[in-house]
C-alpha cells in the first residue's frame, strides 16, 4: 500500500479518488490545499496522542517535554525501566500511566510492530491498536492517519467528517457512523486522503468559501 508521507503523496490521492468518484471533483476545488498533518511515527507519535487527550495544547506540550526529559532516548525499554514515580511526576494521570506501561510492554514483548502497523489492511490495523489497554477507536484512528501514514483509515465517527459528507452531498440530516462508513466504501484505498479532504471541506465551509452548490 503506498502510506501517506509527502505532500505528493496526498496529490496522487486526490487524483485517485476523483476518478473513484467524480463528485469529489467540486469538493476537491472549494477545499484548497489538503495538508499533510503528519505526527511523529512509532511510539513517540503514540504517546504524545495519548498525552494530548483531554488537555490543552500547552498541558500537552509541558508533559510531553517533562516526560521526554526524563526518558532519552524515548522508548519502550527506557520507559520499562524508569520508575513509575518519575513518570507520574511528569504529569501523566493514573489512567494515562497505565496506558503508557500497556503499550510500553506490548512493544517490547513484540505484541504489536507500531513501524509495520500501516501495511496491514484497515481492519487489522484498527484492531491491533485498538487491542492496546487505553488506545481506543479515536486514538487508534489518529495514529493510523497522521503517525502511521495508513492509506485507507476512515474515522466514521468524527463529527466534523459526518458534518462535511452531510454538507458536501445535501444530506438532510448528520448520517451517524454506520451510514458515513458505507458512503465512504467507494474511496477505498484512498480513504485517508478522502479524511484529510472532508475536514478541509468542513474547515471551508465554516470560512465561507463554499459559496457555490454541490
Amino acid at each position: 500500500m503506498q502510506r501517506i508521507e509527502t505532500s505528493q503523496d496526498i496529490d496522487l490521492g486526490l487524483k485517485a479518488l476523483a476518478d473513484l468518484d467524480p463528485r469529489l471533483a467540486r469538493i476537491i476545488e472549494v477545499s484548497g490545499d489538503i495538508p499533510l498533518r503528519r505526527r511523529p511515527p512509532g511510539f513517540e507519535g503514540l504517546i504524545r496522542i495519548v498525552i494530548s487527550q483531554q488537555v490543552s495544547v500547552a498541558s500537552a506540550d509541558a508533559i510531553w517535554k517533562r516526560l521526554s526529559e526524563r526518558v532519552a532516548p524515548f522508548t519502550a525499554d527506557r520507559i520499562l525501566a524508569t520508575p513509575e514515580a518519575d513518570l507520574k511526576a511528569a504529569g501523566l494521570s493514573a489512567p494515562k500511566l497505565k496506558t503508557l506501561l500497556a503499550v510500553s510492554r506490548a512493544i517490547a514483548d513484540g505484541t504489536i510492530d507500531l513501524e509495520a502497523i500501516a501495511d496491514l489492511t484497515p481492519v487489522e490495523a484498527h484492531q491491533a491498536m485498538t487491542a492496546l489497554h487505553g488506545i481506543g477507536p479515536w486514538t487508534a484512528d489518529i495514529f493510523l492517519l497522521f503517525c502511521a501514514g495508513h492509506p485507507d483509515i476512515w474515522p466514521a465517527g468524527d463529527l466534523a467528517l459526518q458534518q462535511a459528507v452531510a454538507d458536501a452531498f445535501s444530506l438532510d440530516i448528520r448520517p451517524g457512523e454506520k451510514l458515513c462508513r458505507s458512503i465512504a466504501e467507494v474511496w477505498t484505498p484512498w480513504r485517508s486522503v478522502a479524511a484529510r479532504l472532508f475536514w478541509a471541506y468542513y474547515k471551508a465551509c465554516r470560512d465561507g468559501r463554499n459559496s457555490l452548490p454541490i
